[in-house]
Formats: C-alpha cells, sequence, structure tokens
C-alpha cells in the first residue's frame, strides 16, 4: 500500500463522494483541498474540465493578516463567493474533498454561504 492509513481513508472516501457529485457550467462543483497551512478552492466544471474560479489562502490580502487556520478559511469562502458572483455562479455542489465537515472546511462553507452561495 503506497498511502498510509489517513490518506488512504481520506482517498476511499474522496472517491466515494466523487461518484456521486459533479460540477456542470451552470452548477460547478466547489473542490476543497487543505494542507498543514494552507486551503485552496476551485470553482470546476467537470463536463468541460476546466477551473472557472480559485481562491486560496496565499492570496495577497490574506496571507498578510494573523488569524488562525479556521479565520483564514473563513476568508477564503468569502473570497471565492466574491469571485462566483462577479462569473454569474449563484448555486454550487459543494465536495469537501474526503475531509470530515469540521473546522477549517466547515468555517469556509459557512462563510461561502454567508457571501451568497447556495450549496
Amino acid at each position: 500500500m503506497a498511502y498510509n492509513r489517513k490518506e488512504y481513508r481520506r482517498k476511499r472516501i474522496k472517491n466515494r463522494i466523487r461518484r456521486i457529485v459533479s460540477g456542470t457550467a451552470a452548477r460547478p462543483r466547489l473542490s476543497v483541498f487543505r494542507s498543514n497551512r494552507d486551503i485552496y478552492v476551485q470553482l470546476i466544471d467537470d463536463q468541460a474540465g476546466v477551473t472557472l474560479a480559485s481562491a486560496s489562502s496565499k492570496i495577497a490580502g490574506i496571507a498578510e493578516q494573523k488569524v488562525t487556520k479556521s479565520e483564514k478559511s473563513a476568508l477564503v469562502g468569502k473570497e471565492i463567493a466574491q469571485r462566483a458572483l462577479a462569473a454569474g455562479i449563484n448555486e454550487v455542489v459543494f465536495d469537501r474533498n474526503g475531509y470530515l465537515y469540521h473546522g477549517r472546511v466547515k468555517s469556509l462553507a459557512d462563510a461561502a454561504r454567508e457571501g451568497g452561495l447556495k450549496f
């Protein structure tokens, strides 16, 4: 097995989610990737295979702030909501990418909802 237990478990959960969740141009997939330090989010149209918008905690305005990782995730959620609304996207399908829905993933999703996105 090439993965350790955590990675293998996450890959299995991710594959199970991706069988069900798919993004379209009208309702793209909001995909979250979480590293130890940063968090990244993309709006993906799976039918065309393109990324419509993206945001991360490495953006200049967010990276400079001295806040916790959960608070940075909330800032990224607000940023992706602004970018999605600017691109004319109101509804998305949420893809937690195998991560548990708590902590940073939850704060990002809540902030995106507050920013105007509908899940």
